[in-house]
């Protein structure tokens, strides 16, 4: 595909990097790009990857527009209390760029659904704030081969990780977390400072972006951890687990 003239104008940031250019800009315009939640997490990362050019992104959120949302979920405006998230990501998308063509998905992603919500996409950038879900995310990447781009975030901590649905060589979600934890608070209950959520979910759109590029240092087995009292970060290697219920065997 030829870029327009507004195009060649619009992405002119990007394309003048060498990692990126004019072939890099057209990966873009041509992914699709599964975001599930449109939170804290999502919120940023939506709007980075609609920003960015990626052509085609979906929507997974069946939850409306609560008023203690706008704290950190920047995607949305106050008018916008009550109305369902993924309608009004949707418009805010369509906003920044008419390039982004933008599919709501207003259901709950679930065991049943995940692999046919997922099956469409390129890859999944998954920003849940639940443990359910992120298996099901994980296991349907797994079964369909789609890389998985996974961001969480608590009080003043993050994480970040990319995972490739390679069962050979490389770890899946649940080589790092096999089974739900017990007495883990999410959001809701423990809290979190709004702008953490703008830093990793903005990171998170940042690693999809490398991904679908394919520049950089992939994340691919690893973790990175951000301290965001201290301002400290670490990356860790996450090793496959030859016996994690999900890849092993």
């Amino acid at each position: 595909m030829s870029l327009t003239d507004d195009q060649l104008e619009r992405y002119q940031r990007h394309i003048l990097l060498r990692e990126i250019g004019g072939t890099g800009q057209r990966k873009l315009l041509e992914a699709k790009v599964l975001v599930v939640g449109a939170g804290g997490l999502g919120a940023p990362a939506l709007m980075y990857l609609a920003a960015a050019g990626v052509g085609t992104i979906g929507v997974v959120d069946d939850d409306i527009v609560s008023l203690s949302n706008l704290q950190r979920q920047v995607i949305f405006s106050t008018d916008e209390v009550g109305a369902p998230k993924g309608e009004m990501a949707e418009r805010r998308l369509s906003a920044i760029n008419p390039d982004a063509k933008v599919t709501v998905h207003q259901v709950r992603m679930t065991e049943a659904n995940a692999q046919d919500l997922i099956a469409p996409y390129d890859l999944v950038l998954d920003g849940c704030d639940n443990f359910e879900t992120r298996f099901a995310v994980n296991a349907a990447c797994l079964a369909l081969g789609k890389p998985l781009v996974s961001a969480a975030i608590g009080e003043f901590d993050g994480q970040l990780a990319v995972f490739r649905p390679d069962r050979k060589t490389q770890p899946c979600y649940r080589c790092f977390v096999p089974e739900i934890p017990e007495g883990v608070a999410n959001c809701t209950e423990q809290g979190v400072v709004g702008a953490l959520a703008g830093v990793l979910g903005t990171w998170a759109a940042l690693e999809t972006v490398k991904e679908l590029v394919g520049f950089g240092t992939s994340l691919t087995g690893n973790l990175v951890l951000f301290d965001g009292l201290s301002a400290v970060t670490r990356k860790v290697r996450l090793r496959r687990d030859p016996g994690c219920p999900a890849c092993g065997g």
